[in-house]
């Protein structure tokens, strides 16, 4: 029997309400980008790890809950997904002096990036090829 078989790898870190989880998951990431051969875009994916995962916890993580951050290794390409269980859509927008820079990021950074629906609350995803858009 001669078929292909798709690689597909994945990790996760579950991680509570606090900002010390920002860092956490950047040195998550970083450990799976560089095991799966992405250090070509190691910079780019970790700027929008840390992203992705500060909008779930100022804007999408109850009190009281955390996010999950799952990279997925396809063929092709990696996939970043932040799981939060909170509510709304993040959209690109006008930053403001402060704030409203993390998806204008994500957006320039990734080579594709999106939000789906989960219950409760919603998956932010972002997406890079080896070599870049």
């Amino acid at each position: 029997m001669n078929e292909t078989m798709q690689l597909s790898l994945a990790r996760e870190r579950f991680c509570r309400r606090e900002r010390r989880s920002v860092p956490v998951v950047r040195e998550f990431s970083r450990e799976a980008v560089t095991d799966w051969g992405f250090g070509a875009r190691l910079d780019d994916v970790l700027l929008c790890v840390s992203e992705l995962a500060t909008n779930a916890l100022l804007h999408g993580v109850p009190p009281g809950r955390g996010f999950l951050v799952r990279l997925l290794l396809e063929e092709g390409g990696l996939k970043v997904e932040v799981h939060d269980s909170g509510g709304g859509v993040p959209v690109l927008r006008e930053p403001s002096e402060e704030s409203g820079r993390g998806l204008l990021i994500v957006d320039a950074l990734a080579d594709r990036w999106g939000v789906g629906e989960r219950d409760p609350g919603k998956v932010v995803w972002c997406a890079f090829g080896k070599t870049g858009p």
